[in-house]
């Protein structure tokens, strides 16, 4: 009987697949860092922000630290790099600052491109011969991989948007969308099961499956839109105390927040940065980079509120996961879907902490530090973004970031009791 580590069925993993999509994964995080100079991928816009290069290193890291070093007769390409590109695995020791990051000028990017050539075609040799374990850790560097590339691109835009130039990354195609059909679909409640069930791949933090009571509610058939926005900015929604949480309100007030992140108002109306520069707002294509308190803000301010993280779970169940605004390549990405599914576009906010489900473990060894470690201060977000790479998304999949971080492609949808 095929023995199991966390929630991966070790039986199934198959290395001519893995093979391919580690290529293919590999191939899309180049082709997604080839625009930048090494000055590009070597600056560091915040703390919370790491730089390109970081990036292209970490993920190579991960698949030398925790499958390469046990293959035999593998030798680390430079030992140093361990604590460079370590992130906050303190099981595998010691690392550089995350606040420090930009400061790594060395090794240049080139350097950093040829070891991921060196970690490629080690893996490549390696991977016929790599028991299950093994295996399954592969297919945890991939999904791992995959999630950085969101982050690369998040994190290069709020690079840009801190030059005063505010270069474009890529050019893209202007947005002229159409309303969309608005409403709201119903949803009967009861007892329902969420969590992932263990078929197929999820992060450890996805399970266990297990059931909720949820009453009848309504989900919006759409997600907010910039020009819905709009109209909270102008009934005075960042100067009006009832509508926010108390953090949320100290929040606007010590930081002078009175707009999503990187809006400008002016003569002209609103633009907004992006991906392919500042560009006039599209008045009904999702909004994007705010944060929890601004949507828990929003839904009071709408009569509404935010979905829990079940609510959102049930009613995405027979949504196709791969549809939607998603990363298929290195073009332009940027919010605008007429997609009315619950996938792309944006990540959602949700009410809900993120916590452990009933009955979680973390996975044992130095990986279990991948989730479970961060279960507080966080809360959920649900989908998957234009940035996040097509087919890495489930229902099941729990991202997470604090309630003041918006640098992401954060939105929201409306929920309310039936």
């Amino acid at each position: 009987m095929a023995t199991n580590t966390g929630i991966y069925a070790l039986d199934r993993l198959d290395p001519a697949a893995l093979l391919a999509a580690f290529a293919r994964t590999r191939s899309l995080t180049a082709a997604l860092a080839a625009p930048l100079s090494d000055a590009d991928a070597s600056v560091q816009s915040m703390p919370d922000a790491s730089p390109a290069k970081w990036h292209l290193a970490h993920t190579s890291w991960f698949f030398e630290t925790f499958v390469l070093a046990d293959v035999p007769g593998y030798r680390a390409y430079d030992p140093r790099y361990a604590y460079l590109f370590n992130s906050y695995y303190e099981a595998v020791g010691p690392r550089h600052p995350r606040d420090r990051r930009g400061m790594l000028t060395r090794p240049a990017l080139a350097d950093v491109l040829a070891w991921r050539g060196h970690v490629d075609a080690a893996l490549a040799a390696a991977l016929p011969g790599l028991n299950p374990a093994a295996l399954a850790l592969v297919e945890l560097g991939i999904n791992h991989e995959q999630q950085h590339q969101e982050l690369l691109l998040t994190d290069i835009l709020d690079l840009f948007a801190a030059n005063p130039l505010e270069p474009a990354y890529l050019p893209a195609p202007p947005i002229n969308l159409m309303p969309r059909a608005s409403g709201w679909q119903h949803h009967a409640g009861g007892i329902v099961r969420v969590g992932h069930a263990g078929n197929g791949f999820a992060f450890d933090c996805e399970g266990p499956a297990h059931d909720v009571l949820l009453r009848p509610w309504q989900l919006a058939s759409t997600l907010v839109s910039n020009a819905e926005w709009q109209a909270f900015i102008a009934d005075g929604g960042y100067a009006d105390p009832r509508l926010w949480l108390s953090d949320g309100w100290a929040w606007v007030q010590r930081s002078g927040i009175a707009a999503p992140l990187r809006w400008q108002a002016s003569d002209d109306g609103w633009t907004s940065m992006t991906l392919a520069g500042r560009q006039p707002l599209a008045p009904h294509a999702p909004v994007t980079h705010i944060n929890w308190y601004e949507a828990d803000a929003f839904a009071t301010w709408a009569g509404a509120r935010l979905p829990t993280e079940a609510e959102w779970e049930v009613a995405a169940g027979c949504d196709d996961a791969a549809a939607g605004n998603q990363l298929d390549s290195a073009a332009a990405v940027r919010p605008g879907s007429t997609s009315q599914g619950l996938f792309g576009d944006c990540w959602q906010w949700t009410a809900s902490a993120f916590l452990p489900h009933p009955g979680f473990r973390p996975a044992p060894g130095a990986v279990g530090e991948y989730n479970g470690k961060f279960m507080s201060g966080q809360m959920v977000l649900k989908g998957a973004s234009c940035a996040t790479p097509r087919g890495s998304s489930r229902a099941s999949v729990r991202n997470f970031f604090a309630p003041q971080q918006r640098w992401q492609f954060t939105g929201l949808r409306l929920a309310r009791d039936a």
